[in-house]
């Protein structure tokens, strides 16, 4: 079985699974690191969002062998890195977005992607762009918690 060396939440860690393996597994089985879930297996519903280089990536149709060999992977559990939590989480818990919260991790991780790219986004934006799927059908809030993560970010945005 071959090893790969993966940076995740800003440690390297040496996994040691088939070439085909995907990444959702490396993530969960591997590591252990729950947060990231499993929904469709076939890249779409979102459920298992995580940043790759700053990009949300949905991981369970992502082999562990087509990372490259400087790639970095944040899962939700590695978001709050300074033990603050994040803008989108902050936004999150304020505007009570989850119901059943299952996608929530996976949500979270593709607004934190949107944002990064488009600080400013406008309520079209976020509709277009905010492709995970949410069985409960939360979509008002989240799209609601995503404009406020983005005051939240803002310079001189509200604390």
């Amino acid at each position: 079985m071959p090893a790969y060396e993966i940076s995740i939440n800003g440690r390297s860690r040496r996994v040691d699974v088939e070439a085909d393996t995907p990444l959702l597994w490396v993530i969960r089985d591997t590591l252990g690191l729950c947060g990231t879930k499993f929904g469709c297996g076939v890249g779409a519903c979102g459920a298992c969002t995580v940043l790759l280089d700053g990009q949300a990536q949905r991981t369970c149709i992502l082999p562990i062998a087509a990372l490259g060999a400087t790639s970095r992977i944040t899962t939700i559990e590695g978001l709050a890195g300074d033990g603050h939590s994040h803008a989108v989480q902050r936004a999150w818990s304020e505007l009570d977005v989850p119901q059943c919260g299952y996608c929530q991790s996976g949500q979270i991780m593709a607004a934190v992607a949107l944002l990064r790219e488009l600080p400013k986004p406008t309520p079209q934006d976020v509709r277009r762009r905010m492709t995970n799927l949410c069985r409960c059908g939360t979509y008002q809030r989240i799209h609601a918690a995503v404009l406020r993560a983005a005051e939240l970010s803002r310079p001189g945005g509200p604390a």
